[in-house]
């Protein structure tokens, strides 16, 4: 390997090092935050909320209104279509 070739590995390999050990962080960082937001939600149940109705609230809120509003009038007219309304 030359000279140049061999400075060149260094710095990608030092530069790859940071990039993996920025995702292990950032992973880190992700468990706990989702164990953060499981608390949360633990926490909910026990004060006598539905979770499931709040993972969906929490669902919707994301989405764009007009998206929500064509998702439910196609579940309403499957309702009616199977009789259920």
């Amino acid at each position: 390997m030359t000279e140049d070739a061999e400075a060149n590995y260094k710095v990608t390999a030092g530069e790859l090092r940071q990039f993996v050990e920025r995702i292990e962080r950032l992973e880190l960082e992700k468990k706990d935050i989702a164990d953060q937001i499981k608390e949360v939600y633990s926490e909910s149940k026990s004060r006598g909320y539905d979770v499931k109705a709040l993972r969906s609230i929490i669902s919707l809120r994301k989405r764009d209104k007009d998206d929500i509003a064509e998702q439910e009038a196609v579940i309403e007219m499957y309702k009616e279509i199977l009789g259920m309304t």
